[in-house]
């Protein structure tokens, strides 16, 4: 198997699962009990939300364990939305967001809301300025993914921050697919809410966490027990949050290593190499997460060619429905035109990622391609 696809998800480290398996059969306690299970769990509990605070700049205090980034987007969005009660509010947003932001989103439009997506260039970029002109006096929220997930660009989050702070707005940032790959910094960024997914980081599917800036007020998630300081009642799930945890120290030392950085640019070179200008990178060429090779194979469909590569996993840049291939919104956002975009398979590298391997999936297109 050659797996290519680590911004879909990634496996869980071997060290992150060493870390949880206690948590699984001996140290079961609850983490709101007062014996030594309970405490137990507790400590694990909070060292582990000490080490994912650490890993964005943040305070223990600022992180509440979640289900995962879609939950932490839709909790950000819709409670900022409730704290307005009946009055409506707008707000603003960009075309290439994941539905996790989009979508509630778009439920609240149902209620009165209204919501402006500023649209971005060829490379998935947005403009902040164009972020400045969308504000309007009645908006409530800026929401702006950090690291595009289809095409890798990292958009400057941090400037756009700087203009939510001027223009006295909230700004929500999905990091889902930043976090664990490159810096991620809660005062740089000056947002007051970040999602966080856990399996775009080598820890389990089902746990993210959601960042609130310190003094910042939250409608509650869920409502019961005292819980994740009153914000998200329910029992919390030790077992994810200890994997979480891991991962995110195990992320540490890789942020600034290069390592990851080099797989995907030396993918990229033997594409072009084999290929020429029949593949076309798609995304910003140098502000691109170090894991994406998103590439175009105009005049081929990327799912045929995905179907044909033997024991390789990657994505593509459509999705097909009863034989009919449908581009990507994100990448007909970026203005490619129909036939790049259905030619489009997103490759998605990570620290496991050998040399060897990517030589494979080119000799196999090379077959492929060239029949």
């Amino acid at each position: 198997m050659i797996y290519l696809d680590y911004n879909a998800t990634t496996p869980i480290d071997p060290a992150v699962a060493e870390a949880m398996r206690p948590f699984i059969t001996e140290q079961f306690g609850n983490p709101s009990s007062g014996h030594r299970l309970g405490l137990t769990a507790r400590e694990a509990l909070e060292t582990a939300r000490t080490s994912v605070a650490a890993l964005i700049g943040a305070t223990r205090e600022e992180i509440v364990f979640t289900s995962g980034g879609t939950e932490s987007s839709n909790w950000a969005i819709k409670a900022t939305a409730q704290a307005r009660g009946s009055s409506g509010g707008h707000f603003v947003t960009t075309v290439v967001e994941h539905p996790a932001t989009l979508e509630p989103m778009r439920h609240l439009e149902q209620a009165g809301f209204s919501r402006t997506d500023v649209g971005v260039d060829e490379t998935g970029l947005v403009n902040p300025d164009d972020i400045r002109r969308a504000i309007r006096p009645d908006t409530i929220l800026i929401s702006v993914m950090h690291a595009q997930n289809e095409v890798g660009t990292i958009e400057p989050v941090a400037e756009i921050g700087r203009i939510a702070k001027e223009a006295g707005m909230l700004f929500h940032v999905d990091a889902a697919q930043s976090t664990g790959k490159i810096p991620v910094n809660v005062n740089k960024i000056a947002a007051d809410f970040i999602s966080i997914a856990g399996h775009k980081m080598y820890a389990p599917k089902g746990i993210g966490a959601l960042y609130i800036r310190a003094g910042r007020e939250i409608e509650r998630l869920i409502h019961g027990a005292p819980q994740e300081s009153g914000r998200r009642a329910g029992t919390e799930n030790v077992i994810m949050a200890v994997g979480l945890g891991k991962a995110a120290e195990l992320a540490a030392p890789h942020i600034g290593d290069d390592s990851v950085t080099k797989t995907r640019d030396y993918f990229w070179e033997r594409l072009s190499a084999a290929f020429g200008p029949r593949v076309l990178l798609n995304g910003h060429p140098t502000k691109r997460l170090p894991s994406t090779v998103n590439v175009s194979f105009p005049g081929h469909a990327g799912a045929e060619l995905l179907a044909k590569l033997t024991d390789v996993y990657a994505s593509t840049g459509a999705a097909c429905h009863s034989g009919d291939a449908k581009p990507s919104a994100v990448l007909t956002a970026m203005g490619l035109d129909r036939q790049r975009a259905v030619g489009t398979i997103r490759f998605s590298v990570g620290r496991p990622t050998r040399r060897e391997e990517i030589d494979q999936v080119i000799e196999q297109l090379s077959r492929i391609i060239d029949v």
